[in-house]
């Protein structure tokens, strides 16, 4: 399944930097424009754990901050 996502991005003073319309909070950069295209792939699928196998676990965490 292939889903398209908006990307806004610009050219920084160093790199070139983006993050997605619909997940504003996925955001990363890259020295080319193309590196920038796959550094947001590798993002998404690490945000949205489209790797994570069906059948699995959930455990919640009790941290102290």
């Amino acid at each position: 399944m292939k889903t398209k996502l908006k990307m806004i991005y610009w050219e920084g003073e160093k790199f070139w930097v983006g993050k997605l319309v619909e997940h504003p909070e996925i955001m990363t950069q890259g020295e080319t424009l193309q590196e920038l295209e796959e550094n947001m792939k590798d993002a998404y699928m690490l945000m949205t754990m489209e790797d994570v196998p069906e059948k699995h676990k959930v455990k919640e965490l009790s941290l102290a901050v």
